[in-house]
């Protein structure tokens, strides 16, 4: 699974005005600044962001972004698909006659990969803007965490997963 930057970039910066923008819109030249995100990438961002309605602008002196919602109604899935992001654990597409090692079969390992994706999309639907700001977030997965098993874990168990740059 790879989270590209272009979702990431927008979680950061709304988390950034959700931080900052208390006292009305936040500047995005400040965002990027802060979060060192490009202005112009930012830019893009924010257009769909803003067709989404999570943000609001606001011209002139003063002038920037603003949320639309409380940081605790806005939840990171929705920022994320905002900026049409995808988050595929698959190979093959949803529905398509067309399976994974491009056949009409399935890999062996396909509900394993499409479960996780699912366990992700409900990962981000349960997390806020004010959950990442509160520092709620650090073991919010262990919700769903499986008994610990009699004969321990297997060795080398451990999983790491790598956003993409």
């Amino acid at each position: 699974m790879k989270l590209t930057t272009k979702g990431r970039y927008a979680v950061s910066a709304l988390a950034d005005i959700a931080a900052t923008g208390a006292d009305g819109p936040v500047a995005l030249s400040d965002v990027a600044l802060r979060q060192g995100i490009s202005l112009s990438y930012l830019e893009q961002l924010f257009a769909k962001l803003r067709r989404a309605g999570l943000v609001e602008s606001a011209r002139g002196v003063g002038g920037g972004y603003a949320l639309t919602a409380p940081a605790g109604a806005v939840r990171v899935a929705d920022i994320v698909a905002a900026v049409d992001e995808e988050i595929r654990t698959t190979a093959c597409d949803a529905g398509s006659t067309i399976g994974c090692q491009g056949t009409s079969t399935r890999c062996l390992t396909h509900d394993l990969w499409d479960e996780l994706g699912r366990q992700i999309e409900i990962f981000l639907n349960a997390v806020t803007l004010e959950d990442i700001l509160e520092k709620r977030v650090l073991g919010m997965a262990s919700v769903n965490a499986p008994p610990a098993r009699a004969d321990g874990p297997a060795e080398g168990s451990k999983m790491h997963i790598e956003a993409a740059e």
